[in-house]
């Protein structure tokens, strides 16, 4: 072979070898746009019909108008979350179609006070669609009428008052924490396996009290009487005559609030994490969804992913202080 033959076979090689580098290096990239290619399951760590539930559902409504594919909604409830979440991190894949629904105080407390698989360093999150107070109810025959009539006969029947939550170290039971400490009583915590539970609880006699989502207790106004909202304002929206436990001379403030949204386990690409929460951000702030939370009484709180990689710390940080700050005797009976 001569050298000028030779000269033109390298030349056609590399050729040859660029034009494979530019084809791998477009697949990728187009790979990549295409994201997601097949539907996305989220898990949801709460009983079906209970607001995380509800709201999960309506606010990925219209996920394959914005995604190009459907999210499926998965209900794994049990022990205030952790299956679900415990689910997630040890099962879930890293591509980004294996999601959670978040809530926090919820996931963060209980990393904090068991031995979870989860914990915020394992975890990212995506977008947050809302943010739910815990408000005291009692049902419609129940004597009680105010929290100070609940406070009064707790003093005088010391643990005889039953109240239900959705769980352990969850916004409710973390409620029912404060009003202990700040009304100076012992009650009765019942956990159960969902605020679905805990309101039917309430509704059916078994429980004597219980803190619940706003939402759901919203939803179901006409069963039961609303004492209280543990958060810093009214909600003048949905609930314009309930007072704050502030204003009712009780410091509890809005640790309990809880906040929800979408996450994913750690491994994720960055790409497809950015890309998830700016199209959750527009799904969240899509003028329909708005009114079907609205109708369902689910106040809104839209955040992206930049804001919450700041704010879960932040929380960490808090509950930590907030739970060194409260009655540590009470704290480990319940464990």
């Amino acid at each position: 072979m001569n050298n000028k033959s030779l000269l033109q076979r390298r030349k056609i090689t590399t050729a040859s070898f660029v034009a494979s580098a530019v084809l791998a290096i477009s697949a990728s990239s187009l790979a990549a746009e295409e994201f997601p290619t097949h539907p996305l399951s989220m898990i949801v760590s709460y009983s079906a019909g209970g607001a995380t539930d509800f709201q999960a559902r309506v606010v990925t409504s219209i996920a394959e108008q914005v995604l190009g594919e459907p999210i499926t909604i998965i209900n794994r409830p049990g022990a205030g979350g952790q299956v679900g979440w415990n689910y997630l991190v040890q099962s879930g894949e890293q591509e980004g179609y294996d999601l959670a629904a978040y809530n926090v105080p919820h996931f963060i407390a209980q990393s904090l006070k068991y031995d979870t698989h989860y914990n915020i360093e394992n975890l990212e999150p995506i977008a947050n669609w809302g943010a739910d107070p815990a408000v005291l109810i009692v049902g419609k025959n129940s004597p009680f009428e105010t929290i100070d009539d609940l406070v009064t006969y707790a003093k005088n029947n010391p643990g005889k008052i039953t109240v239900s939550g959705a769980g352990l170290f969850v916004g409710h039971h973390i409620a029912l924490l404060q009003l202990e400490e700040a009304a100076d009583i012992d009650l009765k915590y019942i956990p159960t396996s969902g605020g679905v539970d805990a309101l039917r609880f309430v509704q059916g006699g078994q429980v004597m009290a219980g803190f619940n989502n706003l939402s759901d207790a919203y939803r179901s106004r006409d069963r039961l009487k609303i004492l209280g909202v543990a958060d810093l304002e009214r909600n003048e929206k949905f609930l314009p005559e309930v007072p704050t436990f502030m204003e009712a001379g009780y410091e509890i403030d809005d640790s309990s609030v809880n906040f929800r949204g979408v996450m994913t386990r750690s491994g994720v690409s960055e790409d497809r994490l950015e890309m998830l929460s700016e199209k959750m951000v527009q799904m969240f702030n899509d003028e329909d969804i708005k009114s079907k939370m609205e109708k369902g009484g689910a106040p809104l709180r839209v955040m992206g992913r930049s804001e919450l990689k700041e704010m879960w710390p932040r929380r960490k940080v808090f509950l930590k202080e907030l739970f060194a700050d409260l009655n540590n005797e009470e704290l480990e009976q319940v464990k």
